[in-house]
């Protein structure tokens, strides 16, 4: 299975993945104003024991064949300061 990957330039670290290398036909059109202009970064094959840096390859596959389209966001980013305080509470106890 090949897709096409796209990189958002209005949102770091956010990817999308299609089918079929310019057709964008499956992505809502709401979610392609929010990712702003795809910008072409390369066609992948996913087979074999291949792995993504960010993204489970067999949830990619499952929703290229389902949607036509899977969104890879960056992970959310951790709050230090609430674990700090955790960290500092549970040091008193």
């Amino acid at each position: 299975m090949l897709c096409a990957i796209y990189k958002s330039p209005k949102k770091d670290s956010t990817y999308l993945y299609i089918n079929k290398k310019d057709d964008f036909s499956a992505v809502p059109e709401s979610l392609m104003k929010t990712f702003g202009t795809p910008q072409f970064v390369m066609v992948l094959k996913l087979e074999g024991e291949r792995k993504l840096a960010q993204a489970d390859i067999e949830k990619v596959k499952a929703a290229l064949a389902d949607t036509g389209y899977y969104l890879q966001v960056p992970p959310p980013i951790p709050n230090l300061l609430a674990e700090y305080k955790a960290d500092k509470a549970a040091k008193k106890m």
